[in-house]
């Protein structure tokens, strides 16, 4: 089981099993409306325990190394989206319209946070600085997600359109600011309770995966995908993943980021986050296409942790780790 473990998330398994639930368990219409209102109040507290958790010193702290902190910023919002619209133009004959879609929504998101900082400590990089990267990609992706999403996808994938921005700034934004503001009397107790982050994080994105899949399901919109195209999706995720990480590893140098930080940024810069991903699809998109949009997400964030768990291994072995 620990080998399991270490090359597949349990989580992921939870994921798939509750996408099995919405594929092949027939739901009613009233059952899909509680779910979706339940996912939406989930998603708003969510992001209120966000805020609650986050200390407003780790933003600050998050600007003080501006080299490695810009390098990861520039890799996770610039160069992702980059690859994505240039992915997008390959990706849509092979994966249909609406999955394309997907890939290039996943490019717009902001690292992981839990996963990202724990690979750089397994590779004996510089924690610190990952865990002020990925505070901070997180913060900003708050309002840059949702913008380059607008600004790019608005008009011809689905997404909510500046219509939209308003459900935005009512669903993600606001609690989070609420939460930060609550954060100085609240952040000592929830950070010292991890176990309540992860468990809200975990369910508000399994009700958002249950609820778009079902109503995608009800909408007969799976009749639109085929097995190559999922075949297709894992390929270009690999592709796209690999191209990333080669970027950092070969550019920190460049940059003069060497050793533990060269560290810190391919595991931050290179990875996109489920949990900020998944509820914000659901929000910026409709129930219908934020189940094949998510779907990407997913396979991506698959990927991600194999991938960078056997690198952190191997990157922990060389002499050269924590230079």
């Amino acid at each position: 089981m620990k080998a399991l473990r270490a090359w597949v998330d349990p989580f992921v398994l939870a994921l798939v099993a509750t996408l099995l639930i919405g594929l092949f368990v027939p739901t009613t219409a009233q059952v899909r409306s509680v779910v979706d209102v339940t996912g939406d109040i989930a998603v708003t507290v969510l992001f209120l325990v966000y805020g609650m958790r986050l200390a407003t010193r780790e933003v600050v702290a998050g600007l003080r190394d501006a080299r490695l902190q810009g390098a990861m910023l520039a890799a996770t919002f610039v160069l992702f989206p980059a690859l994505g619209l240039l992915l997008s133009s390959v990706a849509e004959p092979l994966l249909g319209t609406v999955l394309a879609t997907g890939m290039l929504f996943l490019t717009l998101l902001p690292s992981t946070v839990q996963s990202s900082v724990a690979f750089v400590s397994v590779a004996r990089g510089d924690v610190a600085g990952a865990i002020c990267g990925a505070t901070l990609s997180n913060v900003l992706g708050m309002l840059l997600t949702p913008a380059l999403v607008l600004l790019i996808m608005g008009r011809t994938s689905g997404a909510a359109g500046l219509g939209g921005l308003p459900t935005v700034l009512l669903h993600l934004l606001l609690p989070f600011v609420v939460g930060q503001l609550l954060s100085r009397w609240t952040g000592p107790w929830i950070r010292a309770r991890r176990w309540l982050t992860v468990g809200v994080d975990r369910t508000t994105i399994l009700l958002v995966v249950l609820g778009a899949v079902a109503t995608a399901t009800a909408n007969g919109t799976w009749s639109l995908v085929r097995p190559s195209m999922l075949v297709w999706l894992i390929l270009l995720s690999g592709v796209l993943l690999t191209v990333v990480l080669l970027a950092a590893w070969f550019g920190a140098p460049l940059l003069r980021l060497g050793g533990a930080r060269r560290s810190a940024l391919l595991m931050v810069g290179s990875t996109k986050s489920l949990a900020t991903g998944l509820p914000m699809a659901a929000v910026l998109f409709s129930p219908a296409l934020a189940a094949q949009v998510a779907v990407p997400v997913i396979v991506f964030h698959q990927l991600q942790l194999i991938t960078c768990a056997v690198l952190a291994r191997r990157i922990a072995r060389r002499p050269d780790a924590v230079a």
